[in-house]
């Protein structure tokens, strides 16, 4: 199908030809002191006919790794002969990215108000006019998200059980680690998948920073969808091999006591029973109580926090009968070709 004869997109009014591409300001909402408030999203419509993904992220407004992420792949030289539609929206949440705050300022989680309302919440209203302007408008996503503030997480992808589509997607993707996780209510996997859309989320990287290997498993991993469903060609994708380890399920480890917490092992590493992770210690030395691994995995989440209230998540393990295997994906994902330019779960 020729540019000619293939429809222009419309987003709220805005018609995008084929062949370009165009930021469209939908109206959210109006702030306190009047300055109007959009969810942008960046429509780049290729010339030939093909699928309809999006990509979004800040939907919690302090996980600003997906940010990096969207703005990376939108200067993918792979975009220029892109067939199907990408919408890519780097910030849902903008209440919560202006304030460095998950949250919306009604308090609430917009990833527990979706389909949202057109009459309802602030975070309804905005969870609503997502998933009209967008979700609905797509054949799949891909949704990214980081660890809370003061955690980090090992790039990881989660998909709902038993989908076979995404779990192809999944592969494709070539995360470190993939696992099952099921899904919340007013959570955006559940809504868009009432909505016959199916969404991949992306875990990796800590709340508010940068974090390099979290961004360019991100950018590849979306890249590897893409020509997946056909939208670009292979030779945009990197040389090495993506190859995911299949978690079966996971496990927090929880500070026993409150105090001093020290952490041995980093993201990425392998644990089996017996491992000592870290410890938690008074503030005198005088009692120390270490943090014990009794499954085999790989550590695809820790807190950052040196000081630690009884019952706070340390360690999140994944479980595997292959943690090897996924301590080498770490390293090949390290050892990646640089890409295009420098730089929830508690």
């Amino acid at each position: 199908m020729t540019s000619r004869s293939r429809k222009a997109f419309e987003i709220n009014g805005t018609c995008v030809a084929p062949g370009t591409r165009q930021t469209v300001d939908v109206p959210v909402s109006m702030l306190s002191d009047h300055t109007p408030v959009h969810l942008s999203v960046n429509v780049v419509h290729g010339r030939k006919r093909g699928p309809v993904l999006f990509v979004s992220a800040a939907i919690h407004g302090d996980e600003v790794i997906g940010v990096e992420i969207v703005r990376r792949l939108l200067k993918a030289e792979a975009l220029k002969t892109m067939r199907g539609t990408l919408l890519a929206v780097p910030i849902v949440n903008s209440f919560g990215f202006l304030t460095h705050s998950r949250y919306l300022p009604d308090r609430r989680d917009l990833n527990r108000c979706f389909p949202g309302l057109s009459q309802g919440s602030m975070a309804s209203r905005l969870a609503h006019i997502f998933m009209t302007e967008v979700v609905q408008r797509a054949d799949v996503g891909i949704d990214l998200h980081s660890a809370a503030i003061h955690r980090t997480n090992l790039p990881q992808i989660r998909l709902s059980p038993d989908n076979a589509r995404l779990n192809d997607l999944g592969r494709a993707f070539g995360a470190p680690v993939m696992m099952t996780s099921k899904l919340r209510e007013g959570s955006l996997r559940m809504a868009a998948e009432e909505a016959g859309v199916d969404v991949l989320l992306y875990e990796g990287g800590e709340g508010m920073r940068f974090d390099e290997l979290a961004a360019r498993a991100g950018v590849t991993g979306i890249l590897r969808v893409m020509h997946h469903l056909g939208m670009i060609a292979k030779k945009h994708l990197p040389r090495h091999r993506a190859q995911s380890v299949e978690c079966s399920g996971s496990s927090w480890y929880r500070a026993p006591v409150g105090g001093l917490f020290r952490g041995f092992l980093a993201i990425g590493d392998v644990v089996s029973p017996g491992t000592v992770l870290g410890a938690v210690s008074d503030p005198f030395g005088e009692i120390e109580t270490e943090v014990v691994a009794d499954h085999t995995g790989i550590l695809i989440g820790r807190t950052n926090m040196p000081v630690v209230y009884e019952g706070d998540a340390l360690f999140h393990v994944a479980e595997t009968s292959r943690p090897d295997a996924a301590a080498e994906r770490v390293s090949a994902q390290m050892e990646a070709e640089p890409l295009f330019d420098e730089d929830e779960i508690i």
